[in-house]
Parts: C-alpha cells; sequence; structure tokens
C-alpha cells in the first residue's frame, strides 16, 4: 500500500486529499493529512464578513470537518499537528504535536505540500501587541471578535488597503467603529489602474471612512495597559483602539525552502502543469505554489480559494492515477466595501507594458439597467488591449449592486484570447431590468475597438 501525506487541511490539501481517494481506494492508498490548526476546508476568505455580523456563525465558514473526512472517505486527519520538517531524500516529514506536545516521523510515497500564504507583518516596532490583530485563520477570526467583546474598540486602524484591508474596513464600519485606513500605496486597491483606484478611494470617504494613502507606518505605541493605542505614521499619529493588519500575504515556503524545495520567482513552490514540484514524489498547490499568468506567460503566486480550490483537484487527480494539468490563471478576483462593488481580470495597464504590450484602454460610465428602468446604479468600466491585434489583455470594473460580476464576461473572452471587436458582438442576454440594450461590457470593448483605430500618440 502507498501512503499520501498532505501538509494542510485547506482547500488545495483536502481537494487533493479528496480527488484521490475518489480514484483510490482505501486499501491501495493511505491518506495522511497534517492541519497545524483546528479547522479544516473553511472559507477564509468569509472572516470579514463573520467579524462584521454579516455571517453569524463560525460553522458556516466551515465545508468539512476533519471527522467527515475521516468517517465518510477514510482520510485519516489530524489537526492540531504541524509539519516542522521535510526530508526528501529519506521521504519523511517530522511532525509536531501541539496539543501532546511530542514529535513523530511519518514516512510517505508521495507528498502534497498545501502550506497555504502567511500574513505580510510590517517590520515595525510594537507590530506584535496586543490589539493588532490579523484575520488569517478561523483562529485569528475568533480571537479578533473576542477582542471586540472585551474591549468595545471605539476607533479602528486598518493597515493595508488591498482585498482583506477593504472588507475588514467595511466589517469595522458595519459595527459602528470610525475607520482610518492607511496604506503606502497613493491608492487602495493597488491591483487596479490609478483611475479605478481613485474611485474606490472616492466612495470609501463618501462612506465616512478616513483615507491616510501614500504613508509609511513607523511604529505602534501601547496605552498604559500594554494595549496597542496608536499607529505612528510618516504623517503622524493616529489614535487606535484596534489595529487591524491587512497588509496581504505571500507563499509559505519555508518548510519548502529548507528541504531545497525549488521556488520560483514569485516565491511560490516550482511546479510543473500537474503541480509536481522538481522533487521526485513531492507535488504542490494552492497558495505555497507558483503558478503562470495565461497573458502575460509569467510566473506568479495568487492567493485565492478558487485557485487554490483546482490546483488541489488538479494534483489529487495526478496522485490518483489519471493525467490532468493546470492551464494557468488569469486573477480575476471581486470584492466590495460597502455598497461599492471592485472587480479586475487580467492586466492592468502598468502590468501589460510591463509584460511588454504596447496597449491602449479605454474607460466608460454607464448603468446597470436601462436608463428608463427603475433601481440602477452607475458602473464603470475600464479595458486594456493590444494595440495592433486587438487582444483583450484585462478589465476592471467599479459599481453598485449588479456591477462586479460582469467581470466574468471579461474573464470568459480573455481566457479564450478574444479581440475587442470579437467581444462587442458576444450574444449577451438583454432585459432592461438586468441591462441596458447595450450593456457595459459591450460600450467599453467598442471604446477600446474606437481607440484601436486611432493612430498612436
Amino acid at each position: 500500500m502507498q501512503r499520501l501525506i498532505v501538509i494542510g487541511g485547506d482547500a488545495a490539501g483536502m481537494s487533493a486529499a479528496s480527488q484521490a481517494r475518489r480514484l483510490r481506494q482505501p486499501d491501495s492508498l493511505e491518506i495522511l493529512a497534517f492541519e497545524r490548526g483546528a479547522f479544516t476546508s473553511y472559507a477564509a476568505c468569509g472572516i470579514p464578513y463573520w467579524i462584521s455580523g454579516m455571517v453569524e456563525e463560525r460553522d458556516r465558514l466551515v465545508a468539512r470537518h476533519p471527522e467527515e473526512f475521516r468517517d465518510r472517505q477514510n482520510i485519516d486527519v489530524r489537526i492540531h499537528h504541524e509539519v516542522v520538517g521535510i526530508d526528501t531524500e529519506a521521504r519523511t516529514v517530522t511532525v509536531h504535536d501541539l496539543k501532546g506536545g511530542d514529535e513523530q516521523s511519518h514516512a510517505y510515497d508521495e507528498l502534497l505540500v498545501a502550506t497555504g500564504a502567511s500574513p505580510i507583518r510590517p517590520p515595525v516596532p510594537g507590530i506584535d501587541l496586543p490589539g493588532v490583530l490579523g484575520v488569517q485563520t478561523l483562529d485569528d477570526g475568533q480571537r479578533f471578535l473576542d477582542a471586540l467583546e472585551d474591549r468595545r474598540p471605539q476607533r479602528a486602524v486598518v493597515i493595508g488597503a488591498g482585498y482583506i484591508g477593504i472588507e475588514m474596513a467595511e466589517a469595522m464600519k458595519i459595527r459602528g467603529l470610525e475607520v482610518h485606513v492607511v496604506d503606502l500605496a497613493p491608492q487602495p486597491m493597488s491591483t487596479l489602474d490609478p483611475e479605478m483606484g481613485e474611485q474606490v478611494a472616492e466612495a470609501m470617504r463618501g462612506m465616512g471612512m478616513e483615507l491616510h494613502l501614500g504613508v509609511k507606518v513607523e511604529g505602534l505605541e501601547a496605552g498604559d495597559d500594554g494595549y496597542v493605542r496608536s499607529v505612528e505614521t510618516s504623517d503622524g499619529t493616529i489614535d487606535a483602539d484596534v489595529v487591524v493588519l491587512g497588509t496581504g500575504a505571500r507563499p509559505f515556503t519555508d518548510l519548502a525552502q529548507a528541504a531545497e524545495i525549488p521556488v520560483g520567482p514569485s516565491r511560490g513552490i516550482v511546479t510543473d502543469r500537474r503541480q509536481h514540484t522538481p522533487v521526485d514524489g513531492v507535488w504542490a498547490a494552492g497558495d505555497c505554489a507558483e503558478t503562470f499568468h495565461r497573458v502575460s506567460q509569467r510566473p506568479v503566486s495568487i492567493a485565492l480559494g478558487t485557485i487554490a480550490n483546482k490546483q488541489g483537484r488538479i494534483a489529487g487527480l495526478n496522485l490518483g492515477g489519471t493525467y490532468a494539468a493546470f492551464p494557468g490563471v488569469l486573477g480575476t478576483a471581486v470584492t466590495k466595501v460597502c455598497e461599492v462593488e471592485i472587480a479586475r481580470t487580467g492586466l492592468t495597464q502598468t502590468a501589460a507594458q510591463d509584460a511588454g504590450f504596447e496597449v491602449v484602454t479605454a474607460k466608460i460610465d454607464g448603468r446597470t439597467r436601462a436608463h428608463y428602468y427603475p433601481g440602477g446604479s452607475p458602473i464603470t468600466v475600464l479595458v486594456v488591449a493590444e494595440r495592433g491585434t486587438g487582444r483583450l489583455l484585462g478589465a476592471q470594473i467599479v459599481g453598485q449592486e449588479g456591477a462586479a460580476k460582469r467581470i466574468d464576461v471579461f474573464a470568459t473572452a480573455l481566457w479564450n484570447e478574444m479581440t475587442v471587436d470579437e467581444l462587442i458582438n458576444v450574444d449577451l442576454a438583454y432585459a432592461p431590468p438586468f441591462s441596458p440594450v447595450w450593456d457595459p461590457v459591450l460600450i467599453a470593448a467598442r471604446q477600446a475597438s474606437n481607440a484601436l483605430a486611432e493612430p498612436p500618440t
């Protein structure tokens, strides 16, 4: 009998384990999964909504508990067990039991590294003070809720204005706190082009949030009780009752690097299309793994649950004995801050130029419904296309209800390497409650086509 060991019990790890078990019976493949936390297969992306109160119970974020994997699929999941070492020559892992305290060595025939991503903590004084909280795991979320209950804070300072930062800013606003957001970048959502990021900034200010952009965090100060009381920045001091770390995450590859499993330029573990690493018997998937961008053709590591689940599935299919290949990513993502929806896919103008494309852009302002139908909301769409070929390279959307999921049309067009002229003629659904007769997606594509017809300046 062969043994598969999985390091990490969330999206990628348990997707892979489940697929491998579907194809291989327990008498031919033993599956042993180690998870250092208390939960498996949970929706980390839902944590801000749990903290805000929109999701009432923590367990609603858990797709499958460890005992379900054990009882239903014969997958031996061991929570509170941290893998602290990998020996690829001996094909063993060293595991520390966080509850019992002992360490054991376990042999493997195949190993899947699904260690996820680790939060980025600014290297500034006071970053580890009580009251400085991240939201990477369900345990983090519980600590956050406990702090809100115990301390009853009135003012929150959010460090970072990316996806997690703005979602946590929304959560704090919903809970009635005064919200300050600090980011070194000149705009929130640096994955957007500047004019779209500025729209997000204006919307956040309109919600009563204070934005401190282009501002560096230099340290955090404690009060007499040892709890964080202020954030020191290059633009002055901001009083704080609680500080939220929304500074993003990077692939957690410490274990892999210590075992000399190669890591690529994106800092993710190098894999081929099957999710196999250059080391015999070692696979990697999820936030810790490197993949490639379908437009730029460059290596990237993008921490999204959608990608982690898909990569885990591919790894599991291959571990189960079939053949499957991961086709790359576009970086499609969507979020919201209060009533403002934000979405993007493909390359920004800056990223496209950096990848060697000569680009044109088109930006339009429209409505989500026919102008005469009640309830429509504003929508802004930005399209990036390649000059000469007209190939779509990327798109961004900022709007209100009914706006953001239109990004899926652009993602589908990008996936199939369509031009903006081809996109103009796609037969999208129309009815006044859902769209103008010319949907904003098509209007933006038409504007890009017009811009392509103009001589370069």
